[in-house]
């Protein structure tokens, strides 16, 4: 397979995006518009279809999106040390469309949990290798298009995302659950086939293979050799005696980002729930509004709408008019800020919440408040997130760290799974909404704590 070339003189700042994105940037808006569609009829199809208990089907669906993003582990082991990205994406992706099929023909809750399994691992073991698999596309003097292009990125993700989840609640409601799963399947399909267009074109950066200098083998000589540790050495840097510094700086790199992003995994325990609190909030809301009626897990495209929107607009204006009046956006501070952002939101669901208690009838409109301010943390703190993995990664530890930057998603989706199964607050109750807000906030404090002492680094490919 070839690799992608450029004219530009090295060392020479180069403007232009490499030719292949277009193969991954369709690629993801298809791929998205699959999982987001089939998503996002998910708790309605298991009350209304499966009858499931409302607790039953939030921890299922918080229990699925923790299991997409517990499998980038298992496609970043597959691809960083024996297939590479590219065949790692091909490969899976087909057991992706495998599992749209099952939802499609299967039509009770072992076809739901079949069906989801192999979403699960399709949909999870590509998402380390797709997000790394852009960054290698460009080269040092092109490192400036990198926030560029995970911006138009997360932009064609959430433009795909918006059309299925207005198109997928409408299609469940209209032609049943077979139809309404289907659609999403061939889309899965067609961004196979996308992606398989760009093969000859992609830079292929060759998977390391199992060397014997990896994340877990270094772990492992620390703990071997902590006798020989010295005064002043970390737990770490005793495993020179086995690898080279090189190789233990990687792995240290490896540790410094995951004990920053650990506090992000309550962000997600949040974010994910506009797909399941939030929508059994909207179906006791009044859904009739201008002359239509919606379906209440529609009300979710507004996230998708919302991105598009306020990714220029932070970008654009609010960075550059924050950094004019001498505020440094840097990665950790836009993160921080959003973690604050999201608390907000969830404290203006709960009072949403108490006034549908008290008996008033709100329409569900009032919702788009809250997706505001859901949406503008998303935007600080998703985005932001896939650029800082990429460049504070190693070449070794690239798709490593994407997937430990997914492994946050998989544990604040076990964090509201448990939350809902334990029943302690009612899901969607006030209480139930108050406790995520407190939860947040707590943890964007330790986050901005942590953030302090982090030191930024850049690994970019040659």
């Amino acid at each position: 397979m070839s690799t992608a070339t450029t004219t530009t003189a090295i060392g020479e700042v180069d403007n232009t995006f490499p030719p292949q994105i277009k193969y991954i940037v369709g690629n993801e808006a298809c791929e998205r518009y699959s999982y987001y569609g089939m998503k996002s009829i998910l708790v309605v199809f298991m009350i209304q279809v499966l009858l499931f208990q409302e607790s039953n089907a939030t921890a299922t669906y918080h229990l699925f999106s923790a299991a997409c993003y517990l499998f980038p582990v298992l496609g970043a082991f597959i691809s960083d040390r024996i297939w590479g990205k590219y065949k790692t994406i091909l490969y899976l992706s087909l057991v992706y469309c495998a599992g749209h099929a099952v939802l499609s023909i299967w039509e009770n809750r072992t076809g739901l949990y079949v069906g989801l399994g192999l979403i699960a691992l399709g949909s999870g073991g590509i998402k380390p290798c797709v997000s790394a698999h852009v960054g290698d596309q460009f080269k040092a003097n092109q490192q400036h298009l990198l926030k560029k292009v995970y911006e138009l990125f997360y932009f064609m993700i959430n433009f795909g995302s918006f059309f299925s989840t207005i198109v997928t609640p409408w299609t469940l409601k209209h032609y049943g659950p077979s139809i309404a799963f289907g659609i999403p399947g061939v889309l899965m399909l067609i961004a196979t086939f996308m992606f398989w267009m760009g093969r000859n074109e992609y830079v292929h950066v060759p998977p390391t293979k199992g060397d014997g200098h990896g994340f877990m083998n270094i772990i492992a000589s620390a703990f071997r050799n902590k006798s020989k540790r010295k005064e002043g050495q970390t737990f770490l840097d005793v495993a020179t005696a086995e690898h080279s510094q090189e190789q233990v700086d990687a792995a240290k790199a490896v540790i410094d980002i995951a004990k920053l992003f650990a506090a992000i995994s309550v962000f997600w325990a949040l974010f994910d729930q506009h797909g399941s609190s939030w929508v059994i909030q909207a179906m006791n809301m009044d859904l009739h509004f201008m002359g239509m009626d919606f379906e209440a897990s529609q009300i979710a495209a507004w996230n998708p709408i919302m991105v598009m929107g306020l990714i220029p607009l932070f970008s654009m204006i609010i960075y550059p008019g924050l950094e004019k009046l001498g505020l440094k956006m840097t990665s950790i501070r836009r993160m921080s800020i959003g973690m604050f952002v999201a608390a907000g939101a969830f404290l203006f669901v709960a009072v949403l919440q108490m006034g549908l208690d008290a008996g008033t009838k709100l329409n569900v409109m009032w919702q788009f408040f809250p997706y505001l301010i859901i949406t503008m943390a998303e935007v600080m703190i998703s985005i932001t997130g896939l650029e800082f993995a990429y460049t504070q990664a190693p070449r070794s530890m690239k798709s490593t760290i994407m997937s430990i930057w997914l492994l946050t998603v998989f544990f604040g989706n076990l964090i509201t799974a448990y939350v809902a199964k334990i029943n302690f607050f009612p899901v969607g109750s006030v209480g139930y909404f108050l406790f995520f807000t407190i939860l947040m906030a707590v943890f964007a404090v330790i986050f901005t704590y942590m953030g302090k002492g982090y030191k930024m680094k850049n690994y970019m490919e040659k």
